[in-house]
């Protein structure tokens, strides 16, 4: 078992959490002449990168979103904040 800190809630359970996407991803504009491929593109490949990453992540006991540093190689987690929060 893993714990996640979660901003809002304090450590919990991983299981209590959803990867929700990369941060900082920017969605493809204009939304009115996006392609299905660069639709399904944005939602679906990953970087996955190898090393410490920004993610977006839901906490679906409280329903927040926020961000979470955490290294890929290691599993550690180095922090996570309110969305909006501080860099």
């Amino acid at each position: 078992m893993q714990l996640f800190p979660c901003p809002f809630c304090g450590p919990r359970d991983e299981t209590e959490f959803q990867f929700a996407t990369e941060a900082g991803k920017a969605l493809p504009e204009p939304a009115g002449d996006v392609s299905a491929d660069r639709w399904a593109a944005y939602l679906y490949l990953k970087d996955n990168p190898k090393g410490v990453t920004r993610e977006v992540w839901l906490h679906s006991t409280c329903g927040e979103f926020f961000l979470m540093e955490r290294d890929t190689v290691t599993h550690a987690v180095i922090g996570s904040r309110a969305m909006g929060g501080e860099a």
